[in-house]
């Protein structure tokens, strides 16, 4: 090489343009698994998924499915969706579909809607705290600030820096995550042990999980969600930072923790999840209070019964309501704020709203949760003192209002947890059924023996056509 030229160039800038020029990165070579050792055929794809894995290709593309459909497929469960990552950019996929829409600020990704399916199509992404890129000159050329954002305690807040497949797969969060199915071969690419880790059993964070974990937070709560859902445990040097870094939790977006936290609830394994939150340190300021309700006798196991049940409704495909879930979870803070409200000298009922408020106030500025949560929830518990009233017309009343059968189900969960006696709730239940004879009944019986209940003495009036007092005789 030319003096003038080997002075102007740094030799390792030199490896470094050879290494592009012929493909070669930094990143060892994937592991291609066939069909013969995996055993997922292309049958097991969705529709959507393969269509548009099919038409990128034709266009040029590489495309795959990728990320939690290819693994809950190969441990035999049936994923909710399918993601597919490609090297288009997202207006490029946008104009290859008739319904296609490019969506995020964070992240830019692509939805792509067939008849019954909505397909997720991201573009591959360069590491998230890429190094300057210099050209053959030794110039230092920093990336667009308006595609990689950072906070200061090193939270992507932007990042739509597209790179290689292998870049893309360094960058996914977990191994078993970063499995790559391509449907036109029926081939899963393997790039961080993905497939080794299934069979462990284990959630191995992909990179140094202490600087994962800074970038994105979130990771410790989907490290705990996916351990209880897969029955996996998480690998110790994954684990080892969690509880240090727990606090950065407090620096994302309510909305997303709350995103995640419906995620984890929702699982079919949320009894498992919470107690991993527990164990892992993650608990605090997510569910207020938690480790303080569950050291309780009756929070602990009302909280448990809670969990258990909408498990049970998951994973028998049953719909749950995340406002019911979000109230029993909650149902023993605002217990506790009601009864300081009371001991301030407010009156019963005003201080359970009080109480209400305190709790929503609260838990909104950690979790978000949205109004049309929080309105049900509040109907719920306001509603749990009038299951006392059994008496006149109020019964009639109650059961015909919109959310009595939640907060029925509600009451039934007290009593299961021996918060109030059994036999208030099996009341309620035979008066739901009883015909209008038997309700009679019922509520003659159980007038006398209502909690609370007072006698009002009627005054009497003066003057008109009353009869004036008898005056005592001197």
């Amino acid at each position: 090489m030319p003096a003038g030229i080997r002075g102007a160039v740094h030799p390792h800038l030199i490896k470094k343009f050879i290494s592009r020029v012929l493909g070669l990165g930094a990143q060892a070579a994937p592991s291609a698994v066939p069909r013969g050792q995996h055993g997922l055929g292309r049958d097991r794809i969705s529709p959507g998924s393969r269509k548009v894995c099919e038409v990128l290709r034709q266009r040029g593309h590489e495309a795959y499915v990728v990320g939690g459909a290819v693994r809950d497929l190969l441990l035999g469960f049936q994923p909710k969706d399918f993601d597919v990552a490609t090297d288009a950019k997202p207006e490029e996929v946008r104009r290859l579909f008739r319904r296609a829409i490019v969506i995020g600020r964070r992240f830019r990704l692509v939805h792509v809607m067939f008849a019954d399916e909505t397909v997720e199509v991201s573009t591959f992404r360069a590491p998230s705290a890429p190094e300057p890129e210099e050209n053959l000159a030794g110039e230092t050329q920093e990336r667009d600030a308006q595609d990689h954002q950072v906070d200061a305690h090193g939270r992507i807040l932007r990042d739509n820096v597209y790179g290689t497949r292998e870049d893309d797969a360094a960058r996914r969060d977990f191994t078993v995550n970063a499995l790559y199915y391509d449907p036109s071969s029926e081939t899963i690419l393997d790039f961080h042990g993905g497939m080794r880790d299934l069979e462990r059993k284990s959630v191995r964070m992909i990179g140094d999980p202490r600087a994962r974990f800074r970038e994105d937070p979130v990771r410790m709560l989907r490290a705990a969600r996916f351990a209880a859902k897969l029955g996996f445990r998480i690998d110790p040097r994954t684990r080892a930072p969690m509880r240090e870094l727990a606090p950065l939790l407090e620096n994302v977006p309510p909305a997303r923790v709350f995103e995640e936290m419906l995620k984890l609830l929702l699982s079919g394994h949320a009894a498992t999840s919470v107690r991993a939150l527990r164990d892992e340190g993650l608990h605090h300021g997510l569910l207020p209070l938690l480790d303080v309700i569950v050291e309780q006798p009756l929070g602990q196991r009302f909280v448990q019964l809670a969990l258990e049940q909408t498990d049970e409704r998951v994973r028998s495909g049953k719909p749950v309501s995340p406002a019911f879930l979000f109230a029993a979870l909650l149902w023993h803070e605002v217990l506790a704020a009601w009864g300081k409200a009371e001991k301030k000298g407010a009156k019963r009922i005003p201080a359970l709203y009080q109480a209400m408020d305190a709790v929503v106030d609260i838990q909104i500025a950690k979790l978000a949760i949205p109004r049309r949560f929080t309105a049900i929830m509040k109907e719920i518990w306001s509603m749990q003192p009038r299951f006392e009233q059994r008496s006149g017309r109020r019964p009639f009343a109650l059961t015909a209002h919109e959310r009595f059968r939640a907060a029925y189900d509600f009451l039934l969960l007290r009593a299961a947890s021996g918060e109030v006696p059994e036999e208030l709730a099996q009341w309620w239940t035979r008066f739901q059924h009883a015909g209008e004879a038997e309700r009679t009944t019922m509520l003659l019986e159980s007038a006398p023996g209502e909690p609370g209940r007072k006698r009002r003495r009627r005054r009497r009036r003066r003057g008109g056509g009353g009869q004036a007092p008898a005056v005592p005789a001197a």
